[in-house]
């Protein structure tokens, strides 16, 4: 799989200004490595180039590709390709239990209910969660819900698995579980994190910084260079 990118920008009208603001500028990149990582300051686009991927953005310009498929021309099909986590579970949990939820995902690949149950338990039981799953999802922790939300994607199989900073709320154990578990995987791989260590997993590793790829190569380097970027944001003087 490869997610193509070419001359995309992304801007938007923010409080009826005449002029849009820039989420994303000029991005061309052919990202086919089957783990990559994003990295970033809060607000320089990480989470909008996410979005791209399965069509939860539109670009304002250019193309975004998967796999031959145009995201906004092909959306459906796109999505049925490209697995989304967000970093707040609760925007994407819409059922009163994690077993309710799991099933949902499955409605259209398993139509028969035994089949359904038994691919939902399966997936739940890769996480640790089958214990939890007829409980409340307000009942779960964060990290709980966080990897109920990914068993809920990955039940379907998508070939591309992406994640918007998915260990922001998990612990130790549970952090260490979702990199295990990720690293298992058949999926392409894409994700933004604030966790350096999680990004070191990475073949490939963007920087973004206000809107553009500022680095794209090893992921030891760019980290260094990410660390760079914030040591020069800190120093006296500059805006």
């Amino acid at each position: 799989m490869s997610v193509v990118l070419d001359r995309v920008a992304v801007r938007v009208t923010v409080d009826g200004r005449a002029d849009p603001k820039t989420l994303l500028d000029g991005l061309s990149l052919d990202l086919a490595e089957p783990r990559i990582g994003v990295i970033g300051a809060n607000g320089s686009g990480k989470s909008t180039l996410l979005r791209l991927f399965n069509g939860l953005v539109a670009p304002s310009a250019g193309t975004v590709m998967v796999d031959g498929r145009d995201t906004v021309r092909a959306v459906r099909d796109v999505r049925r390709h490209v697995g989304f986590v967000f970093t707040d579970p609760l925007s994407q949990l819409v059922m009163p239990t994690g077993r309710e939820d799991v099933e949902l995902s499955l409605r259209r690949s398993a139509r028969n209910p035994q089949e359904r149950r038994a691919r939902a338990e399966a997936a739940l039981e890769r996480f640790g969660l089958l214990a939890l799953a007829d409980q409340s999802i307000y009942e779960l922790s964060g990290g709980e819900r966080q990897l109920l939300a990914l068993a809920a994607v990955l039940a379907v199989d998508p070939e591309v698995l992406v994640l918007d900073e998915p260990s922001t709320l998990l612990d130790l154990r549970n952090r260490e579980l979702l990199r295990r578990t990720l690293a298992g995987l058949g999926q392409q791989i894409i994700l933004s994190t604030h966790d350096l260590e999680f990004a070191q997993d990475m073949d490939r590793v963007l920087v973004v910084d206000a809107g553009k790829v500022v680095f794209d190569g090893g992921p030891a380097a760019a980290v260094a260079h990410y660390r760079a970027l914030c040591s020069a944001g800190m120093a006296p003087g500059r805006p």
